[in-house]
């Protein structure tokens, strides 16, 4: 690849990283961005998954010290996208690309009329009945193979599912779906190395640009209030959504 492609690709992998940490979603524009410079779809995919992993664990760091993770609530969680996400990692190449961004465009748009209709006070407010958590359980699920699949709105969707059912505020949702990438991306990437499609190369150097634009993301992050996470979070859904929308029928 050719020096000033890196360059731009280092760029964009950094920027949608320190961005990505509240809004999720990097790699319906990392992964295009890698289609442009010629790396092949399915390496794009893989080589990204694994870049994740690195900035998965940058924006974790931070949230971790600040204790911002409940543990015991996730663990199910957790457990849930593992066995999941190994299910998507191998069903890469079988959805089409255009099926994929419907998908993805949907589920963006469904994430802003929920956050939108809403109302803020009950965020947060109740703990979630057995209804909501089975619910959550079930989506987490579902949404774990997505995540292995492509993670292109992964922890967007996630993010509003735990705060719409699981009945958490918008800070500890976006510190809990952190910790819940490391392993989605993680045993994806296993996968994708196994089937011998990851750029090494290449990955460890967006890995270690996408970590550190992960952990300043997450370390100003801390510091604002759900309010603004809220904000941030649906103007960045609407944009992608949008996007996404444009590309697939361009």
């Amino acid at each position: 690849m050719a020096t000033n492609a890196l360059i731009i690709l280092i760029v964009v992998f950094f920027l949608t990283s320190v961005v990505g940490v509240v809004t999720g979603s990097n790699s319906l524009i990392a992964v295009p961005v890698m289609f442009q410079f010629g790396v092949e779809p399915r390496t794009a995919v893989a080589t990204n998954m694994f870049a994740l992993v690195f900035m998965s664990l940058g924006g974790t760091i931070p949230f971790v010290r600040k204790g911002s993770i409940n543990y015991r609530a996730i663990l199910p969680l957790i457990i849930l996208t593992v066995i999941s996400s190994a299910i998507g990692a191998f069903l890469v190449g079988i959805i089409p690309v255009a099926g994929i961004k419907l998908i993805v465009s949907s589920a963006m748009i469904a994430v802003v009329i929920f956050t939108l209709v809403r109302h803020d006070k009950r965020v947060g407010a109740n703990a979630p009945s057995a209804h909501a958590t089975l619910l959550t359980y079930v989506l987490a699920f579902l949404l774990g193979v997505y995540g292995g699949l492509f993670s292109g709105g992964y922890v967007t969707v996630l993010t509003a599912v735990l705060v719409g059912f699981a009945g958490m505020h918008y800070g500890e949702a976006v510190a809990s779906t952190k910790l819940i990438n490391v392993f989605s991306s993680s045993v994806a990437t296993a996968v994708f190395m196994w089937q011998g499609l990851v750029d090494y190369r290449l990955g460890i150097v967006l890995g270690l640009t996408m970590f550190v634009g992960a952990y300043v993301g997450a370390h100003y992050v801390t510091k604002i209030n759900d309010i603004w996470i809220r904000r941030i979070f649906l103007a960045a859904v609407v944009l992608l959504a949008i996007k996404t929308l444009g590309d697939l029928f361009a």
